[in-house]
Formats: structure tokens, sequence, C-alpha cells
């Protein structure tokens, strides 16, 4: 039977799992969570702040590391950051076809270049591939204008493809 309720009424429930609802929401503490669908009207534009995993040698990051979608390098030496497997990276996120994933390098506070590298399951997409001076670039500078974002997309729960998209 599907959960329903007076209009007007609050609603917190730590035993529901989903809602689904034919119409109109109205939510003035914000929505936390997944929201699929069509959202019309006015929608605010979310602000997302990360809690930095600091990766200064090289090394294969952790799905777990990956999974915070923020990794910054203070690193004075170059270094090869390899990303999990696709296997590994799917499980940690929930993947499954369709998800999307982004990775910010903040390479800022670093003296010397990073990396990207790709690990089993995961491969540079096809715009990374044929346009290798933009979205196929790996390396993220060092100084001022060292960040990059990288889009990870899920082929499948454990094969993704991976972009650079700034």
């Amino acid at each position: 039977m599907p959960n329903t309720k007076p209009t007007g009424v609050a609603y917190a429930d730590p035993q529901l799992d989903s809602l689904t609802v034919d119409g109109v929401i109205t939510a003035t503490g914000g929505v936390v969570g997944n929201v699929t669908g069509n959202v019309t009207g006015k929608v605010a534009i979310a602000t997302i702040t990360h809690t930095p995993t600091a990766a200064n040698a090289t090394a294969t990051l952790t799905a777990a590391q990956v999974a915070t979608g923020y990794i910054t390098s203070t690193s004075a030496a170059a270094v090869t950051l390899t990303l999990p497997t696709g296997t590994d990276l799917g499980a940690a996120l929930g993947a499954v076809r369709g998800t999307i994933h982004e990775l910010y390098i903040d390479n800022t506070a670093g003296a010397s270049t990073v990396t990207m590298a790709v690990a089993t399951n995961g491969i540079k997409s096809d715009a990374a591939t044929t346009t290798a001076a933009s979205f196929g670039q790996l390396t993220v500078a060092a100084g001022v204008t060292g960040q990059g974002r990288f889009t990870l997309m899920f082929s499948s729960a454990t094969a993704y493809t991976f972009t650079r998209t700034a």
C-alpha cells in the first residue's frame, strides 16, 4: 500500500524508504536524497561542499577516497593517481548503468603535476580519446590553476568511462 497522508501535515518516518507522489511537493526545509523525474518551477542550484582527501604520493586511490569526490595534493614531486577498479568503485558508489560521479583534483598547493590514470574496467571515454588536449588531458598543473574536474560515467555496476570536464 502506498504511503499517503493528508496535505499540510508534517511527516517524518525513519522506516520510510521511498515515497512516490503524483502531484506537487512543497519542501520548505529542502529535500535530502535523490529526486527523480521532471523538476519544474523555481529550482535552487545546489552548493556542494566536499571533505578533501589528501593524496600526496603516487598511489592507487581507494574507492572510498574517490567516493568523497575531492582529492588534494600538496606534493613537491610529481604524483600519479590511479583510479580504483570499476568493480571496487562501483560497489562503493552503489553504481548501476547510468550512474555519474564527479571527481575534483585540487593541486593548487602542490609544486608539481598530478597525473590521473585509469584501472581495470575504467577506460578513457571516446571524447577523451579523440580530443586528448582537452577532455583527455589527465594532467593537473600545480599552483593557482591546478584544479581539474573529471566525470566518471558507469556503463554497468563494474565499468566506467573517464573524461576530464574542466
